[in-house]
């Protein structure tokens, strides 16, 4: 494995680290204890392009990774599950960051923090989850006959050969890509052409389709609800009220472990911030976040 810088891109220092024959791209910026940053499902380190230098001004050394498949790095054809990016990221961390670190996750990427702080304590000293997926796709049982038929039907049409590619390239397209957006950001003035393209641009590298099609229809992999017992590190829950893809419903068990365990899991809901408060409400997100681990250092 080797680490090799490539051109810088809007402004941060993109690099290039090789696990088992594939590149990684990541970004390290700042000094003190480690933060790792991690991107939900579609998205990439731009993602975080409004938090990390704060959280770098802050007193952290912030690294955010582009997961296997997405972003810029590598697009392999491969079979794609949460395992295996919690493995990319255990190994990361090992060769990288060496200081237990806490891990910040957005959507799919809160699952994979959880599933680290579970799982690889020694390597994870807390987290913080931003509206957190309860799997990286629905389970048999959470979803109701007639919508369970029409999953299995979308999951035949993702995975053909022939209308895989159709599919992918009507949803990929910049105009649908904002109307979805609209859906799931609470301020559409947040929904920018920067957005639209950080989310466009990787899907046009060779081998996007086909990483598209393998998450589509992999695992969902563990529960949040599985994880949390074996978490003792802190946490930092942050949920968007406004968002449809993880209705703040789903963050119950949260809210419960926040009330009975406050010196453990600490809950702060967002009004009209949907499923990436992060990149909708930056400024305040920075703050809880930052506040939080002054909380701890202290």
């Amino acid at each position: 494995m080797t680490t090799q810088p490539i051109t810088p891109t809007r402004s941060l220092p993109i690099l290039t680290w090789t696990w088992k024959g594939h590149d990684i791209r990541y970004t390290v910026m700042g000094s003190g204890r480690p933060l790792i940053l991690l991107h939900g499902f579609g998205a990439s380190i731009g993602h975080w392009r409004q938090n990390i230098p704060e959280l770098a001004d802050g007193g952290y050394r912030v690294f955010a990774v582009d997961l296997l498949g997405f972003g810029s790095s590598a697009k392999p054809p491969i079979d794609y599950t949460v395992e295996l990016w919690q493995e990319l990221l255990h190994d990361f961390w090992h060769e990288l960051v060496q200081t237990p670190a806490i891990f910040v996750g957005n959507s799919i990427g809160a699952l994979l923090s959880l599933m680290l702080l579970a799982d690889h304590p020694e390597i994870a000293a807390g987290g913080v989850l931003l509206n957190a997926a309860g799997g990286l796709n629905h389970r048999p049982e959470e979803l109701n006959f007639p919508l369970s038929l029409v999953m299995q039907g979308f999951t035949k049409v993702v995975s053909s050969k022939r209308l895989g590619p159709f599919l992918f390239n009507r949803i990929r397209q910049k105009a649908r890509l904002r109307r979805t957006l609209l859906q799931v950001y609470g301020d559409p003035n947040a929904v920018t052409d920067e957005l639209i393209d950080l989310i466009y641009e990787p899907s046009c590298d060779p081998g996007a389709q086909k990483v598209f099609a393998s998450i589509l229809t992999a695992p969902p992999g563990p529960s949040p609800a599985e994880l949390l017992p074996n978490i003792t590190q802190p946490l930092l829950v942050l949920w968007g009220e406004a968002d449809p893809w993880t209705p703040i419903k789903g963050a119950a068990m949260y809210q419960t472990l926040a009330e009975r365990s406050p010196q453990q899991v600490k809950f702060v809901s967002i009004p009209n911030a949907g499923h990436c408060p992060h990149d909708e409400c930056p400024e305040l997100v920075n703050r809880l976040m930052l506040d939080w681990l002054q909380e701890l250092e202290g």
